[in-house]
């Protein structure tokens, strides 16, 4: 199906709200080119700004991107500086970009450790786009979803040693309130590209009602094309939610 009757055909039924993506593939599709593998994660940069911009121009509120996990640390140091480089480089370079399209950036993860200059340059893009209602880009970097669970349940249990809420105040309502995603709608769709068929510890609680879509196509070759087929697979499936079939659903 052509591109515009592709998008044509999903504007006519719901759109997901947020749209959660696992940017897999960037070092495989370097490789294949006999490139490094920064070269790639430099083209899947790219690739995100042109994704974000899509799924705002067809209404989804959210976008989340797994961008750099507490597990790639261990990765070269080459790797990891350069990806450490172009999380500032980036916000700088696309500031003006994300003010025109009125993009509300927040970024979700563990912040003890990152360098000074990448909190400096985390919280300036935050305050300038705070005041954005429409669409939001949640990048997770420096994310771990074992560890954000973990960073909610200690933020509940200092509020019960504080007599701020009781014991019997917890329930799922008031641990969300403690994730990183808290004021971002339910995450109704996940991708992610390359062919792997696993969550790697992204968003294991937010996930837990998602569709899940896995496209074989690297990271960088993901365009708008393969957004709106995801998002018309997604329209095609039956969400119950832990209930029954819905008959009504064609």
């Amino acid at each position: 199906m052509r591109i515009n009757d592709l998008k044509a055909k999903i504007l006519t039924k719901p759109i997901p709200r947020t749209v959660a993506f696992i940017l897999d593939g960037n070092g495989r599709w370097a490789k294949k080119r006999g490139m490094p593998r920064t070269y790639g994660h430099a083209k899947g940069i790219e690739a995100l700004v042109k994704i974000s911009e899509a799924c705002r121009e067809i209404g989804i509120k959210s976008a989340l991107v797994y961008a750099f996990s507490t597990e790639n640390w261990s990765r070269p140091s080459d790797e990891v500086e350069f990806l450490m480089k172009a999380l500032i480089e980036n916000l700088g370079k696309y500031k003006d970009r994300l003010l025109k399209n009125k993009t509300r950036v927040v970024i979700l993860g563990e912040r003890s450790n990152l360098p000074v200059n990448i909190l400096t340059a985390i919280k300036e893009v935050e305050n300038l786009t705070k005041d954005f209602t429409s669409y939001t880009l949640g990048i997770c970097f420096n994310y771990g979803g074992r560890q954000e669970i973990v960073h909610a349940t200690k933020e509940i249990c200092k509020k019960v040693l504080e007599g701020k809420m009781s014991i019997d105040d917890i329930n799922v309502d008031t641990f969300e309130q403690n994730l990183y995603t808290y004021g971002i709608d339910p995450i109704d769709l996940m991708v992610r590209t390359s062919g792997e068929e696993r969550l790697s510890n992204f968003l294991p609680w937010q996930l837990a009602y998602s569709e899940f879509i896995f496209t074989k196509c690297y990271w960088p070759d993901f365009n708008k094309k393969e957004l709106y087929e995801c998002i018309d697979e997604f329209q095609s499936r039956n969400r119950r939610f832990g209930g029954l079939e819905n008959k009504n659903v064609k």
